[in-house]
């Protein structure tokens, strides 16, 4: 009876060492996993801080062209619409950040004509509220290159978001253009 006891307790010791084994090696494992999801996460906050530099930059350079588009035609050359200086200046710096942020801040390479015309579809809707919002501040009285300014920090705002969740969000945008590829294909096999 002893001798089976003494086994039983050997058995349940030599099990138990087992156990403790496996939850150190389990308990490792999860210290290692948790370790590397933090790298993970510092890495990649750094890449999207690196990225809002990046369109941080090249929108400063596209407000360059943008406010000193304006002032020459504005200022300069004294045209006073301040709505179509704006939108000749406007156009210009979309043209200037959109192949920019595409190339080298989202290294986006997808679908080009369908970025741009999730780009465009933006501006349809910024561009109409900027000319009225600007033309309605001018006319109480702000001065216009301020209200310049403070539409391109309106534009630099929202279009990042737009920029980065949308029209250079490679997932989105390939999901996008294959449900379009399979709506022309049905439609072709219709006719």
């Amino acid at each position: 009876m002893k001798n089976q006891e003494k086994k039983v307790d050997e058995e349940v010791e030599v099990s138990s060492q087992q156990n403790n084994n496996e939850i150190n090696e389990n308990a490792d494992n999860i210290s290692v996993e948790v370790s590397e999801n933090r790298v993970e996460e510092k890495i990649n906050r750094k890449k999207e801080f690196i990225e809002f530099l990046k369109f941080l930059c090249f929108s400063l350079s596209a407000g360059a062209i943008q406010l000193g588009s304006f002032t020459i035609m504005y200022e300069l050359i004294g045209w006073k619409e301040w709505w179509a200086c704006h939108l000749i200046s406007l156009t210009l710096s979309v043209v200037w950040n959109f192949t920019f942020n595409r190339k080298f801040t989202f290294k986006s390479a997808s679908n080009v004509p369908l970025a741009m015309s999730f780009a465009f579809l933006f501006y349809v809707g910024f561009t109409p509220a900027s000319i009225f919002g600007g033309n309605a501040l001018k006319a109480i009285g702000w001065n216009g290159t301020l209200v310049e300014v403070l539409m391109m920090v309106i534009n630099f705002v929202l279009e990042f978001v737009w920029d980065k969740f949308i029209v250079f969000n490679d997932k989105l945008m390939s999901k996008i253009s294959s449900k379009l590829k399979i709506k022309k294909k049905e439609t072709n096999k219709e006719n």
